[in-house]
């Protein structure tokens, strides 16, 4: 990929990213408006659930962005860990917003609300258009960003949630079951709730540097000790840099008799592995068995 469409592809990013963002405020604000004014927990609870798209969007185009700034004097890292932070704040409003939708829940067993069902399933109606378009803005690079990936998914859940929605609106409108529309906010309620706990646990263990999802430590061990003329191989230690980079540190033990061509060729093929497992930033010590040590960072 040349650089002129490098940059072309930055910028269609950047302005899906806006775009999604934008067309998502507009739809909750409407959403929230219309359950409010029909007394729908339905609708509020889906203004909800699309609200954590909006958090999704933010921070994906966040990393998008981060991902670009350089390292400083004070930030040799950069700013890419901000985005794990970013996401633990994301969860914790999110739980805030389903404790609130509960005890609206409560409210509404004991006191029930006469619902229009036509105004939820074309209010819901709006959403899986809102949902599908920003879903496409990015579909062609889907496959080329983590962060991209996870923001198309979660926009196409989200449009069958409000395909729910749209069900549950029109039972209500023609055979009045108006229990479906507080049965629909708690169908909701527990698709937030399980998304919210996998990204609440994952950014708070990537906050205290815990090992990132999908790398195994025993793995990785098995890993160094795959290629040869290494002996073994001691203090691993895997951390996340950003919700998309991570990065490690080891000290490995290699034949005598290499000299430090052989090492510089071991380091390489460590790299190599550890890129397809998803570790970018490789720091190594690399010593032999009289101990000869030689740090080598790539």
């Amino acid at each position: 990929m040349g650089e002129h469409q490098i940059k072309d592809n930055t910028v269609a990013l950047n302005r899906a990213f806006i775009i999604g963002i934008v067309i998502n405020i507009l739809y909750v604000v409407v959403e929230i408006a219309a359950g409010i004014y029909y007394s729908s927990l339905s609708l509020i609870s889906d203004a909800g659930h699309n609200l954590s798209d909006v958090a999704s969007l933010g921070l994906a185009m966040l990393a998008f962005r981060l991902a670009k700034r350089k390292a400083n004097d004070k930030f040799t890292y950069g700013y890419k860990k901000s985005t794990i932070l970013v996401s633990l704040i994301n969860s914790v409003i999110l739980f805030v917003a389903i404790g609130g939708i509960l005890w609206e829940s409560i409210n509404r067993v004991f006191n029930p609300v006469v619902v229009d069902g036509q105004a939820i399933s074309i209010v819901a109606g709006v959403g899986i258009v809102v949902n599908t378009v920003s879903a496409l803005l990015f579909f062609k690079n889907k496959d080329h960003d983590l962060n991209v990936k996870g923001a198309y998914l979660h926009l196409m859940a989200d449009a069958a949630v409000s395909l729910g929605v749209v069900a549950s609106g029109v039972f209500i409108a023609f055979w009045s079951i108006y229990w479906l529309d507080l049965a629909m906010s708690l169908v909701i309620v527990a698709v937030i709730f399980y998304s919210t706990w996998n990204l609440f646990k994952e950014s708070l263990s990537l906050t205290i540097d815990g090992v990132p999802s999908g790398i195994n430590l025993s793995n990785i061990s098995s890993l160094f000790l795959s290629v040869d003329g290494v002996k073994s191989v001691y203090h691993i230690h895997i951390w996340a840099l950003s919700t998309t980079q991570n990065a490690i540190t080891a000290q490995v033990i290699v034949d005598s008799n290499l000299d430090l061509e052989g090492q510089n060729r071991i380091r390489q093929k460590i790299k190599e592995q550890l890129n397809k497992e998803n570790i970018q930033h490789i720091t190594l010590e690399i010593s032999s068995e009289h101990n000869t040590s030689v740090d080598c960072k790539v």
